[in-house]
C-alpha cells in the first residue's frame, strides 16, 4: 500500500499537482491537509476521475479542512472536533485491510511561543493534549492504525535546518517538542518516516515561500509525519519525500511524504 499525506494548501487551486501526484507516484492512499474548501464545492467528480472511488472530506471556507482519497474501500469515516471548535482538523476512516487510519491538521500555532499572550499558541498546546487523552483512551495493542497528517511540529535537530537559530521558533520549541512526545508516548506510535530516513539525516517536508530558491537554500522543516502502531512497524517498506511537487509552478509550500507499507 503506497500511501501519501500532503499539505496540499488549497485542492482546487492545484488539482494538477495531484494528477502529477497520481500519474507519477501511483499512490493507492491520499490524505490531504488544507484542502480550503467549503464541502458543497469540493472537487469530488475530478478526483474522483483520477482514480480515487472512494474519498472522505471535511472542510470549510478559505481554512484548515481534511481529505482521505482512497483506492481501497473504507468503511466507518468520521471528522471529529476538537477544543470545542468547528475548524475541520481530523478525519479517519478504517481500510478494507482492518488498518484504521486517522489524518490530522494540528493548528500552526502563531508566530509567540507563549500561550498566556498568544491564543493561537494556546490553542495548539489544548489540541495536542486533546489529541493526547483521545490516544491514551483508546489504547490497544491489537490494532492496527495509522495516523498522519501536518503536525506543525519539527521534533529532531535534523528536521529543521538550524536547530540553534529555530529552538524559540514556533515549530520547534521545547514545549511543543515535549508535547509532541508525550502524544506519540500515548498510542506507542512509530515514526514511520525515520525508519527509513534515519533519524540522523536531515529531512525537510516544508520550505517557507519566502525563500527566493528554497531547494539551494534548503531551509526547511518536517513538519508533515507519518506514525503507525507497532505492530505495522516491520511493514513499512519504504518513505520518501517527493520534492518534485515542492518544485512545481505555484506549489504548496510542503511536499507530498510517502510512505509503502507491505500490507
Amino acid at each position: 500500500m503506497k500511501l501519501v499525506t500532503w499539505n496540499i494548501n488549497s485542492i482546487r487551486i492545484r488539482l494538477e499537482h495531484v494528477q502529477k501526484l497520481v500519474s507519477d507516484h501511483a499512490p493507492d492512499v491520499i490524505c490531504f491537509q488544507e484542502t480550503k474548501v467549503r464541502d458543497s464545492l469540493f472537487p469530488l467528480e475530478a478526483l474522483q476521475e483520477m482514480g480515487y472511488p472512494h474519498i472522505h472530506f471535511a472542510g470549510e471556507k478559505s481554512y484548515n479542512g481534511v481529505a482521505i482519497l482512497s483506492k481501497i474501500p473504507f468503511s466507518a469515516p468520521d471528522a471529529l472536533s476538537w477544543c470545542a471548535r468547528e475548524d475541520k482538523r481530523h478525519s479517519s476512516v478504517i481500510l478494507e485491510n482492518g488498518i484504521e487510519l486517522n489524518n490530522f491538521y494540528i493548528p500552526a500555532g502563531g508566530d509567540e511561543p507563549n500561550a498566556e499572550t498568544n491564543p493561537k499558541f494556546a490553542h495548539k498546546l489544548q489540541f495536542l493534549d486533546e489529541m493526547t487523552d483521545w490516544c491514551a483512551k483508546r489504547f490497544d495493542a491489537d490494532a492496527k492504525r495509522i495516523m498522519v497528517g501536518d503536525f506543525n511540529i519539527a521534533p529532531l535537530e535534523t528536521d529543521v535546518w538550524d536547530h540553534k537559530k529555530l529552538k524559540n521558533i514556533i515549530t520547534h520549541t521545547e514545549i511543543e517538542i515535549t508535547r509532541l512526545a508525550q502524544l506519540q508516548q500515548a498510542g506507542q506510535w512509530v515514526d514511520a518516516m525515520r525508519l527509513h530516513i534515519l533519524p540522523q539525516e536531515k529531512c525537510f517536508t516544508w520550505w517557507s515561500y519566502r525563500a527566493r530558491d528554497w531547494l539551494a537554500t534548503n531551509k526547511g522543516r518536517r513538519l508533515d509525519h507519518v506514525w503507525v502502531t507497532p505492530n505495522l512497524q516491520d511493514s513499512v517498506a519504504g518513505c520518501e519525500v517527493l520534492l518534485d511537487l515542492r518544485g512545481q509552478d505555484k506549489p504548496s509550500d510542503h511536499a507530498p511524504v510517502l510512505v509503502t507499507l507491505t500490507v
